[in-house]
């Protein structure tokens, strides 16, 4: 089982901006989520998926979305940072058996710690074809963004953005001085074989299902939802205390 204190450590290590990193908690209690939703993409992430978030402006939330999701991953999921091209050397060395998923903090050509681009960035999606599972954001605002700069700009193979399970979108509306409202605008998911949309938002708490999911069943959702629920219900919600409750969960 992977060390509760480990992972909650490689989470904080992504915050740019102070404060504590929010949970998926506190992004219902925000209107970014709607229950429903949030028990899709908790259930989602409990088997195991590779995940990407995108927006295009700063301060959208891609991270915090990022991370408040890779609490749910199982228990036995190792989180490890891309903080070079030797961490992503080795792994394509291996095939993977989903016990590990890999971190780049930001798709993008800026030089900061575990940011990916070009050659970093094929190598990256590799992983998900091998059977690891992977991470990151981007600035994009949909699908099509994406794949423009993915497949476009850096050179990954489709294929390989498809073996991406969840890309979820953030939409953003300013609310005056520096104040933003934050929703998730679009869910796509994929089982390998092309992404489909099953959820969209077009504003805080207004959410609508497109259809259901190939890869998780709607009693699985259920018991996450209630899951949620009690969390919401009790006051957890910091990223530690979500984490232990979800491994408590596991058991």
């Amino acid at each position: 089982m992977t060390d509760v204190s480990a992972h909650v450590r490689t989470i904080n290590d992504c915050n740019q901006r102070g404060g504590r990193m929010l949970s998926l908690v506190d992004l219902i209690d925000a209107g970014t989520v709607d229950l429903p939703l949030a028990g899709y993409l908790a259930a989602v992430m409990q088997t195991g998926a590779s995940v990407l978030v995108g927006a295009q402006p700063g301060g959208a939330g891609k991270t915090t979305v990022m991370c408040a999701l890779l609490n749910f991953l199982p228990a036995d999921v190792e989180l490890r940072v891309v903080s070079s091209q030797g961490v992503l050397t080795r792994a394509i060395r291996r095939d993977g058996d989903g016990s590990a998923c890999y971190l780049a903090h930001e798709i993008s050509p800026a030089r900061y710690y575990a940011y990916i681009w070009d050659a970093e960035a094929r190598r990256f999606f590799q992983l998900a074809k091998q059977g690891h599972l992977i991470a990151s954001n981007l600035h994009a605002d949909t699908l099509d963004e994406t794949r423009e700069q993915l497949c476009g700009e850096n050179g990954v193979d489709p294929e390989l953005l498809d073996e991406v399970t969840l890309k979820l979108f953030i939409g953003t509306r300013r609310t005056g001085g520096w104040g933003m409202d934050r929703w998730i605008s679009t869910v796509y998911e994929s089982d390998g074989s092309g992404d489909r949309l099953v959820w969209s938002g077009s504003g805080l708490d207004q959410f609508s299902r497109s259809r259901g999911s190939a890869v998780i069943s709607p009693e699985r959702e259920e018991e996450c939802q209630d899951f949620l629920r009690e969390l919401v219900r009790s006051d957890t919600r910091t990223i530690p205390a979500v984490r232990r409750a979800v491994i408590e969960q596991e058991k």
